[in-house]
């Protein structure tokens, strides 16, 4: 008996659609991601190369003033006695320095009071005097012993740095004024007032009261530097020598120690090699940026970037251009200096030829570096502009930002259009596999039919 046949299967809508819409979106994602991976690559190269330009920017700040060069170097016979620090103000010269008198801060000591913190001080007020500076503290019924009197003078709104402390020893608990300040003039003065009168065994103002002890007098610093004697309530000394600052470390009378300053050309080199290197790094990072390999034609994020060319004929430029209003001075240029330029456009400096023009002529280094057409001045202006908020960098940096705007707009687009698209597929797949499954049944009730003919076969 013959029979109707389907395929009897119904479709994956979900899994066709799924392919088809899969399909349909994949070179779209492919140029997307392209332009993604692109972007993505160029922020990078930019970002390095701000990066190398803030660098050598920041090595040029140290080189664009006359001060910059004015570095000195001071050396001791002996610095068990004193250091020394200088300034670009410093001259060079040679001094002979004797510690005579180290500065020291007045201390005044009570007599011994039985019963330590709690033993009672008295009432009454108490003007205590540092320097010219004084204040004052009183003590009533309710808060007199020795502990209240250490608090309000440690705690006094206007006490101009002296400090109050118990120190108890086999005879009793002593009351010990100290002060932050040293020198001469400054020094303690106590005086009692009113309440009960206990309060006078603190005063201290001599020659008339001296009820305290004066523990330790004040006194300045005493120091003779090349036979002229110079007194400082302190122990570090600036002014005496022009640049210089002493700092004060133990007296020894009679005993001199030699102190000579002089210009420091080693730290003008390192400034100067700072430079160099800083430069390098720049040099370098922009010839990898515009790199091509012919054998792996692997070529760099920047190759044929016009910025990129424009900043390294500008700074190649700036580098060798000699520096004018420098007179009859054979140092013009870096190179006349041993800064010169290998086959690759690195920098190299050739400390030999370096020190020996600063021996010649001292001030060469600072003219041709810190002078108002220095090249560190000329390659900091330049510098400054690329990097400026309406600069070439930051004008790319927009230009990359609004690329990665529109990458993301394309992204939004395209996902609306594959949920169109999707739905257009469901819905004639749907439809489709409606009518299979119409199909399948008319086929079946017609075999059943066809079956029921008598004489059929």
């Amino acid at each position: 008996m013959p029979t109707i046949t389907t395929s009897g299967a119904t479709l994956d809508v979900n899994g066709l659609v799924t392919r088809l819409v899969a399909a349909e979106r994949a070179p779209y994602d492919n140029r997307i991601a392209n332009s993604e991976a692109r972007l993505t690559t160029e922020f990078s190269a930019v970002a390095q190369l701000k990066g190398a330009m803030s660098s050598l920017q920041s090595a040029l700040g140290t080189l664009k003033a006359a001060s910059d060069f004015q570095i000195r170097d001071v050396t001791l016979g002996d610095d068990q006695f004193f250091t020394a620090a200088t300034t670009a103000d410093a001259v060079p010269g040679s001094y002979q320095v004797e510690v005579r008198q180290l500065a020291r801060a007045a201390q005044l000591g009570s007599a011994a009071i039985t019963g330590g913190a709690t033993a009672l001080s008295g009432t009454g007020t108490l003007n205590i005097s540092l320097g010219a500076t004084s204040f004052t503290v009183e003590l009533t019924d309710t808060a007199s012993t020795l502990a209240d009197l250490r608090d309000a003078i440690n705690e006094a709104a206007f006490n101009p740095g002296v400090s109050a402390a118990l120190v108890t020893d086999v005879n009793g608990t002593h009351l010990v004024l100290g002060s932050s300040l040293t020198g001469a003039t400054n020094t303690l003065r106590v005086t009692a007032s009113g309440g009960n009168g206990d309060l006078a065994r603190f005063a201290y103002d001599p020659p008339t009261t001296t009820a305290m002890t004066e523990l330790t007098a004040p006194q300045d610093s005493i120091v003779v530097v090349s036979g002229y004697e110079i007194h400082d309530p302190d122990v570090t000394i600036e002014g005496a020598i022009e640049g210089v600052t002493l700092a004060l470390k133990q007296a020894q009378p009679g005993t001199t120690t030699p102190m000579n300053v002089a210009i420091d050309n080693a730290g003008i080199r390192d400034k100067v090699g700072r430079f160099v290197s800083a430069f390098n790094v720049l040099a370098n990072q922009i010839s990898k940026l515009r790199s091509y390999n012919p054998e792996t034609k692997a070529a760099g994020p920047l190759l044929g970037d016009a910025m990129l060319r424009g900043i390294e004929s500008r700074i190649s430029r700036l580098i060798s251009d000699p520096v004018s209003g420098l007179g009859s001075s054979p140092y013009t240029t870096l190179a006349s200096m041993g800064i010169t330029r290998d086959a690759n456009g690195a920098l190299k400096l050739d400390t030999t030829k370096f020190d020996a023009a600063v021996a010649i002529e001292p001030g060469a280094v600072a003219r041709l570096f810190a002078s108002e057409s220095g090249v560190a001045g000329r390659m900091s202006d330049y510098i400054d502009g690329r990097l400026a908020d309406d600069g070439e960098v930051a004008a790319r940096d927009a230009t990359m930002a609004a690329r990665r705007k529109d990458i993301d707009k394309q992204k939004q687009a395209l996902e609306a259009r594959m949920v169109v698209f999707q739905a257009r597929y469901l819905k004639q797949f749907n439809a489709l596999d409606s009518l299979l499954t119409q199909m399948q049944s008319t086929s079946s009730y017609l075999t059943q039919q066809l079956s029921n003919i008598p004489g059929i076969n």
